[in-house]
């Protein structure tokens, strides 16, 4: 089975109520087993939502406990974020779980870069919060951005 970020997939689940539909990953899977998820909405946030980006750290330092999740009004949505990363593995068998396709550079999926908590548009180094949480449950990550990564392992 492969965890695959909903938004990616077409499903209006962003927090301004769009979606990021991927034809080319839609290709690449055709045939495989997945699951969409958006730990966001698994976390009880509403569709549309204000946007969110994680202050003072990455994901690690969320589920750490040392960085928090803000939205742009400065409210602190960090159980939300925690409780969708953890929600969208409740129940399933981590064996059977291939590996995840999450959205690029979201405070829940981004696998290698984020917002800088700043709402300015520019980026830091580290994974969303359930990136993180997926790696360190040993399940690997990609983004949508590696088609030719995904491709390889989907041979696998």
């Amino acid at each position: 089975m492969i965890l695959v970020s909903a938004c990616l997939l077409g499903e209006n689940v962003r927090y301004d109520g769009a979606n990021t539909l991927n034809e080319e990953l839609l290709e690449l899977l055709k045939g495989k087993e997945i699951l969409p998820i958006c730990p966001e909405v698994a976390g009880d946030l509403p569709v549309p939502r204000p946007p969110a980006e994680i202050v003072n750290g990455d994901g690690n330092d969320v589920l750490a406990g040392r960085a928090r999740v803000e939205n742009i009004a400065g409210d602190d949505v960090t159980p939300a974020f925690l409780k969708g990363a953890r929600k969208v593995l409740v129940g399933l068998d981590l064996q059977k779980i291939d590996f995840a396709i999450l959205k690029s550079r979201s405070p829940s999926c981004g696998i290698d870069q984020i917002y800088n908590g700043q709402f300015n548009g520019q980026l830091r180094e580290g994974p969303g919060v359930t990136a993180a949480y997926l790696r360190s449950k040993g399940i690997e990550v990609y983004s949508e951005e590696e088609p030719e990564k995904i491709k390889d392992r989907i041979k696998e």
